[in-house]
């Protein structure tokens, strides 16, 4: 394991507080950038430090975690003038969490390569639930001999860490589980939408599917909230429909054909002219609802 007690983590959204408090209650000195400090005051009154740049949050820590939201995000907190690459101290371990494009994590690991940088992406599964109780799958591209290094922390945040194989290989398979979710969701409110037409109740249909062939994640905690007509995000449609594209941005280079996540993706658009970005994803069953399919 990396020898350090102080950790950095950037990215304090509804994934990020929960995964740095883990951290902290483990005994690490956490540091956090945020653009506005009340952001973190909840991390904040717990003990984290708080730095107002990157510069120098990248200066005081051997270990650095990001979750932010889009792959400009990314690249700008990693590859810019002020951003962790140009001001982090050699034999850093740099772990960007977000979901984004297989790519950039390459680029990223190779700016670090050249500054004696160790860099992994290990984007993560599981939503705000996982990220409450510490119950994430977390996957890791880069060089094993540093996933080695970093697992424990890892361990400190998820429940199963596995490392996939060379820089990207993490983002690779979160796409890859994003593809496989994207199903998932559209068959739970299609049986809602079909449960209701047919004069059931739906708690009680849940009850009998939700713990067989049609059994999942998704079946268990998003179906429920739909339910209760809970459309809060454990996962952000905005994040969501750009996970979707870059899959299809690869499928679209591979030359492989993916009908199902287009079909999805089309129908996220619809919710994003809608307005729905800041919700869950589980509120596509608006669309069903409200007849706009």
């Amino acid at each position: 394991m990396v020898k350090t007690d102080h950790i950095g983590f950037i990215g304090i959204g509804v994934m990020g507080k929960s995964m740095a408090g883990h951290l902290m209650k483990n005994g690490l000195n956490v540091h956090i950038y945020t653009r506005t400090e009340s952001k973190a005051a909840e991390l904040l009154e717990k003990g984290a430090t708080w730095h107002d740049s990157i510069a120098s949050l990248a200066q005081v820590c051997q270990v650095i975690f990001t979750i932010v939201g889009y792959p400009h995000d990314v690249e700008e907190v990693y590859l810019s003038d002020y951003g962790i690459i140009a001001h982090a101290n050699p034999h850093t371990y740099i772990v960007d969490m977000t979901t984004s494009s297989p790519e950039l994590a390459m680029k990223i690991y190779e700016a670090a390569k050249e500054k004696q940088i160790y860099a992994l992406d290990a984007p993560v599964t599981g939503g705000d639930i996982g990220a409450r109780n510490a119950t994430l799958s977390i996957m890791v591209g880069g060089e094993e001999e540093r996933f080695e290094a970093i697992k424990p922390l890892l361990l400190m945040m998820g429940s199963k860490v596995i490392y996939q194989g060379k820089a990207g290989s993490g983002q690779h398979t979160k796409l890859t589980n994003q593809v496989a979710i994207a199903g998932t969701m559209l068959s739970i409110v299609e049986a809602l939408s079909y449960a209701e037409a047919a004069g059931l109740k739906a708690d009680r249909v849940l009850e009998s599917i939700s713990s067989g062939a049609a059994a999942s994640f998704s079946m268990t905690n998003l179906a429920p909230r739909i339910l209760k007509g809970d459309f809060e995000p454990g996962f952000y449609v905005k994040h969501y429909l750009k996970d979707l594209r870059l899959a299809l941005a690869f499928s679209r280079q591979s030359h492989i054909k993916l009908p199902g996540t287009e079909l999805i993706e089309k129908l996220y658009t619809k919710l994003e002219q809608l307005q729905y970005t800041e919700s869950g994803t589980q509120v596509l069953y608006e669309l069903y609802r409200r007849k706009l399919i």
